[in-house]
């Protein structure tokens, strides 16, 4: 490598603007990692200094409680290629470092539909199979073949398959056995030329039939209706700091939903392939009175329960504090225990 190209460390490195929440917080030393050869350099640097390593994408899936004492590893890497086309799909890889939302405008501007469902989540391709990131009918399971990572002890790169990543709602190896133990480079996604409209939510119904309501929307159309749902009820962190939904819907044994909903007509579910039933977290916690209330600057957004806010000034800890509260009170009421979706830190 040559020494242009060799990775740059910085000390006291502010995070404010590398998570989405926008706390004020700092790392010991950061480093942005632009190409896969910088990442050995980097963690043998970390080893010889003896600090902790933490890899960050786009920070919209992170809270901090406190300023970060070791080495912070920003993934930058871009690129995205078709790597491969069969009868019957598209194979595309993105770097870690692309927008989420930029590379599913890109596979939709490549005629290659499929992940419209998932436009403007916020974060990175590398960071999407960590979280498993899903909406609307749709999760990014369905369509990971691979992904490239290196290992952080060894420094050692590996390929795992989308089994290897064992993948669940909101959920993957990469938040089990293999958490903090790898930094993913790149994603592989196949894309099936047999495409099928998913617009079964009612919110992306009601939003086609405002667009023009065409019988059979095309993937484009789909994509559209996302977008406005999206934006119209969720904050954009560049405006409001927040981390999109800050909790899991929770799943529940149908015996345990039977007996909430004849207690809670009105409870909003979703029924399960293998039995179980999945709740509407943001219906939980507007009955418990949380929506658009606050706790100093950490708040509820008016608009969704799911998700909460820094309405300027609040850090990671008191915005734990007010996700604490809801917790309990949805459990009092529900018998529920909310887990969050971010990385407390």
């Amino acid at each position: 490598m040559s020494p242009s190209n060799a990775p740059r460390f910085s000390a006291d490195y502010p995070l404010r603007a590398h998570n989405t929440f926008g706390f004020d917080v700092r790392a010991r030393l950061a480093c942005e990692i632009q190409h896969e050869a910088q990442l050995p350099i980097a963690l043998q640097a970390a080893v010889a200094a003896g600090l902790p390593r933490l890899v960050l994408g786009g920070g919209s899936n992170v809270v901090f409680t406190r300023d970060f004492e070791g080495l912070v590893l920003r993934m930058t890497l871009r690129g995205r290629r078709v790597v491969g086309e069969d009868d019957h799909a598209w194979y595309v890889e993105a770097a870690a470092g692309e927008n989420w939302h930029q590379f599913v405008c890109w596979t939709l501007e490549q005629g290659m539909p499929g992940l419209e469902n998932l436009a403007l989540i916020p974060g990175t391709v590398g960071a999407a199979p960590i979280q498993n990131i899903g909406a609307y009918g749709l999760e990014m399971s369905e369509h990971l073949v691979s992904l490239r990572a290196l290992e952080l002890s060894s420094g050692e790169p590996v390929v795992l398959t989308a089994a290897a990543c064992r993948l669940g709602y909101r959920d993957s190896f990469f938040k089990q056995e293999g958490r903090n133990r790898f930094a993913i480079t790149a994603v592989t996604f196949r894309l099936p030329k047999a495409w099928a409209a998913r617009a079964g939510y009612a919110d992306l119904e009601r939003e086609l039939v405002a667009q023009g309501g065409a019988a059979r929307p095309d993937a484009q159309a789909i994509f559209a209706a996302v977008v406005a749902v999206r934006r119209a009820k969720l904050p954009d962190p560049e405006v409001l700091g927040n981390a999109g939904s800050f909790f899991k819907n929770p799943v529940i044994e149908a015996e345990h939903f039977t007996l909430l909903r004849e207690r809670e007509p009105g409870l909003v579910s979703y029924p399960q392939p293998d039995g179980r039933v999945k709740l509407a977290a943001g219906w939980l916690i507007d009955q418990c009175g949380w929506k658009g209330r606050a706790l100093g600057a950490a708040a509820v957004h008016e608009r969704q329960a799911l998700v909460l806010v820094n309405r300027g000034g609040a850090n990671g800890t008191q915005m734990l504090a007010l996700a604490r509260a809801i917790q309990n009170d949805v459990t009092e009421r529900f018998g529920i225990v909310l887990e969050p979706e971010p990385v407390c830190l």
